[in-house]
């Protein structure tokens, strides 16, 4: 694929960041489609004064833009309280948690399937346990075998997915992978170093307003909208992400549109199942709206992944 060529590590080859989680809807595979169309300012000066990116998810397109662009200032947001977590760890203790990493992925490793098994639900029963007493709003150490247990969940549970039930809780069931990778210590590294300068906070889409002002380069990577009844992937936060959810970031978009900042934003096409759902057709009319093929890899039915149609939405 063309796209994995581009982390391909060579000694000729500038190593760069990759994302260090599996993440639903992650835009690793639409990344030459997304850098053919960024502005021509930006592509012109190789540089971006300021960069917002209101759900960073597992960050392929920040850690794609770090490579190719000198970016002066960077804001990545989620309403993902765990996910902003382990970007802030990386960024300030990411040796210490690589430390804690490695006793994960030694001990589990070590078992049988079966052990791993039950490895893997307790861990999982005391990361749930542990919610509720967790300081999320000021930097702490316990943050560091948080952060660890996070990615190891993500690594070894079914597909990769991270999902909340009802209660907030983590419910994804156990992956039987004969060796998980778990980590990779050097991408942890450049993820680090990616990571310097970076204003990163757990807020909602509605409230990065204030941080947009004229030419800031805007995208939008929301909670993708469900192409059909097996694809709901949207609870990475409790509340899920529903089609008012979408009108309201319609609404958001065109606000940041008039301050003169440069919008782009990704998301499913309707289309690919019903053709004539214009739903996004009709909330970015005045934009121009793109369709291009890209790749879907996490469904609960594998029969139903494969290439499927995602649009683009831009302001320029």
């Amino acid at each position: 694929m063309v796209i994995s060529m581009k982390y391909k590590r060579t000694n000729s080859m500038k190593q760069i960041a990759r994302p260090f989680l599996k993440w639903a809807g992650g835009k690793t595979q639409l990344l030459v489609e997304l850098g053919k169309r960024l502005p021509n300012n930006i592509k012109h000066k190789r540089s971006i004064g300021r960069y917002v990116e209101p759900f960073v998810g597992g960050g392929a397109m920040f850690f794609f833009l770090k490579s190719k662009y000198q970016i002066e200032e960077s804001f990545l947001f989620d309403v993902n309280s765990e996910l902003i977590m382990a970007y802030q760890v990386l960024q300030n203790d990411y040796q210490k948690l690589i430390e804690c990493l490695k006793l994960l992925k030694e001990d589990h490793l070590d078992r049988s399937l079966e052990s791993r098994r039950k490895n893997y639900y307790k861990i999982r029963k005391a990361y749930n346990q542990q919610k509720g007493h967790l300081d999320y709003q000021n930097y702490d150490e316990e943050w560091i075998e948080r952060t660890a247990h996070f990615i190891f969940l993500n690594k070894t549970c079914y597909n990769g997915l991270f999902r909340l039930n009802s209660k907030g809780e983590f419910n994804v069931p156990f992956g039987r992978y004969e060796n998980p990778s778990i980590y990779d210590e050097e991408n942890l590294s450049l993820v680090h170093d990616a990571l310097k300068n970076t204003k990163l906070l757990s807020l909602d889409f509605r409230d990065v307003r204030e941080f947009i002002e004229k030419e800031t380069f805007v995208y939008l990577d929301p909670p993708y909208r469900p192409i059909n009844h097996t694809s709901h992937f949207t609870s990475y936060s409790q509340g899920g992400f529903t089609d008012d959810d979408q009108k309201e970031l319609a609404n958001i978009y065109e606000e940041m549109d008039t301050l003169g900042a440069y919008l782009m934003l990704s998301n499913s096409d309707p289309k690919n199942q019903n053709p004539v759902d214009e739903f996004f057709d009709e909330l970015y009319k005045d934009y121009k709206i793109e369709r291009v093929a890209a790749k879907r890899n996490i469904n609960s039915n594998p029969s139903l992944r494969g290439d499927v149609q995602e649009i683009i939405v831009r302001n320029y």
